[in-house]
């Protein structure tokens, strides 16, 4: 194994570690951020701590999660651990529903419902994955890509990343200036993983954070960096189709649905290679444009 492959193994353990929360009470849970020089806690370490917590009550085999809508009500601050309070609302013959509050400094940072299903046969139908896209191994790496901006980036641009994130389109800043209305990027958790659907599950809801509230600002020509930019994460929905391994390539493709009243609103789908709609995504977010930070 390379020196980048054991660096890209050792981000994804401390991912898989950040989401192995601490059972400290029925129906409560203690999770851990691991950076703490952020000036807030990750939107999707904590949707994707909040989904662990809710799996951790679901008793019957095989009953996984298919959808959630949650809403992020306060900056999480990285120096604390976060407490979630998980509610067993109800559990069906097929479906069970669970409601998770997120707790830092006695006040909720974030709250989400989740749904969970028994696998049942049915009929089958999805949209097509968009067709002429390049191979993920034929696109640049994070580091590759984005050596042009690396004083920019600062220590943010040397840090292992236990997601494989390749641009199809090519890097946020290199495209301010030309409008367009959506990206897609390839992705992947960067090593071996474990046979577990739900922690593939929990990790693809941290990753389906990482880049898609900065299409909201696409169809201006900006990017997350442009200055005066303010952008944060307000609700997030996601629907799991199929079954996918998060360690294998998927197909990110994501749209710009709306932009007005300081929100943006943006869509995305997500494909396995061979062009499996496994999850479907949904988030809405603060998109303040040209006010100073």
């Amino acid at each position: 194994m390379t020196t980048a492959m054991q660096s890209s193994q050792a981000a994804l353990d401390d991912l898989i570690h950040l989401l192995d929360l601490e059972v400290i009470e029925v129906n409560m849970f203690r999770g851990y951020t691991l950076d703490e020089n952020r000036q807030r806690v990750f939107g999707g370490q904590v949707a994707g701590q909040a989904l662990v917590a809710a799996a951790h009550t679901i008793d019957e085999a095989g009953r996984l999660v298919h959808s959630l809508h949650a809403y992020f009500l306060r900056p999480g601050d990285p120096t604390v651990p976060i407490l979630y309070e998980v509610d067993r609302i109800r559990d069906g013959r097929s479906f069970s529903t669970r409601r998770v509050v997120a707790i830092q400094h006695g006040r909720a940072i974030f709250n989400m419902q989740a749904s969970f299903h028994d696998e049942e046969p049915g009929r089958d139908h999805q949209l097509a994955m968009p067709e002429g896209i390049p191979d993920p191994e034929s696109l640049p790496d994070f580091q590759t890509l984005m050596a042009p901006y690396a004083e920019q980036l600062g220590d943010w641009y040397d840090r292992p990343r236990p997601i494989d994130l390749r641009y199809v389109d090519g890097s946020p800043m290199s495209r301010k200036g030309v409008p367009s209305t959506g990206q897609r990027v390839w992705l992947r958790a960067d090593g071996n993983l474990p046979d577990d659907p739900v922690l593939h599950a929990c990790i693809i809801t941290y990753a389906s954070d990482m880049t898609l509230l900065d299409t909201t600002v696409m169809p201006f020509g900006l990017s997350w960096d442009s200055p005066g930019m303010q952008m944060a994460s307000v609700d997030h929905a996601m629907w799991f189709h199929r079954p996918f391994r998060a360690n294998e390539w998927m197909l990110y493709d994501q749209v710009a649905l709306s932009t007005s009243g300081a929100r943006g609103l943006a869509g995305g789908a997500i494909y396995t290679a061979d062009g499996s709609l496994v999850v479907t995504v949904v988030q809405e977010g603060l998109a303040r444009i040209g006010r100073p930070t």
